[in-house]
Order: C-alpha cells, then sequence, then structure tokens
C-alpha cells in the first residue's frame, strides 16, 4: 500500500495518542471526519496499523525486573525451531521474543516480580526447554529510550 503524506501524519498521530477521536484526528491532519476514518479504516484494512492497546506501567503492576535473554538452540535436534516457538508462546514473563543475527538466534525481553521470580523462570521453565543449548541473560537497570512510535516520514 502506497502512503501519501495524510496517510503518514495519521499513523504518527495515532502511534502518539491511539485514545484520539476521529474529530480530533481529522484536525490535526487537515481532512473533515469522514475522510479521515475512511483512511483509517483502509489503513486496518491494509494491516498497516495491526491494533490498538493500552501500554503498562509495569512497576505499577508490581513486575518490577526486565531483563534481556540471549539465547542459541540446539541445532542437531529436528524441529527446535519450530518446538522453541510454540514453546515460549506458553511462558507469559516472555513479552517480546525476536529472531536475531549474529552470535545469538533469539533475543527475548522478560518482566517479572522480583529477582527470584527471574530465578524460578530461568529454572523451572527456560531451563526445561530441551532445544534451548545456551542462555545469556541481562538485567535491566534504566530505560535510556523507549518508544512505540515507528519514525513514519
Amino acid at each position: 500500500m502506497q502512503l501519501d503524506d495524510i496517510d503518514k501524519k495519521i499513523l504518527n498521530k495515532l502511534q502518539e495518542n491511539g485514545k484520539i477521536t476521529n474529530l480530533q484526528l481529522s484536525n490535526e491532519v487537515g481532512l473533515s471526519p469522514a475522510p479521515t476514518l475512511e483512511r483509517v479504516k483502509k489503513l486496518e484494512k491494509n494491516n498497516v496499523i495491526e491494533g490498538y492497546h493500552a501500554k503498562v506501567n509495569h512497576g505499577n503492576v508490581g513486575l518490577g525486573i526486565e531483563a534481556i535473554i540471549m539465547i542459541n538452540l540446539v541445532r542437531q535436534m529436528e524441529n527446535a525451531i519450530t518446538d522453541f516457538k510454540s514453546g515460549i508462546q506458553n511462558v507469559p514473563e516472555i513479552i517480546d521474543c525476536l529472531q536475531i543475527t549474529g552470535q545469538w538466534d533469539y533475543l527475548i525481553k522478560v518482566v517479572v516480580k522480583d529477582i527470584p521470580a527471574f530465578e524460578r523462570l530461568i529454572a523451572e521453565k527456560l531451563s526445561k526447554m530441551e532445544q534451548i543449548r545456551e542462555m545469556q541473560s541481562s538485567v535491566v537497570l534504566s530505560k535510556v529510550k523507549e518508544s512505540m512510535v515507528s519514525p513514519v516520514e
């Protein structure tokens, strides 16, 4: 789908504030409400906009530890990748999983209540996944930048 300047403005405004009303959005992008809504629906239909969600403050809901875990899989196992991808779907503490290039196969981001919960996640869930050959974890000390806004230009 080709995006024009108005589509890009709509995307940027919705990324900044997903709760913006159609009337406010139309004023921001310089269209009347009906064509603005049409464009939003078209962006949704074409999966340019995949969804809307509430961003939760992890610390305010008792999830005080965030960590990054680098993972390498056991290559000689048949279906290791498929089984790993399936297995992590059942681990609610994993909030992101990225297949990456370089020294590691996957990077996962996890959130847990505290260090004992992190230890349990490693010992009782991840270490029991036979597809995982090795892991290296780092606890996040602070966030320097976090953005949900893609640079649509």
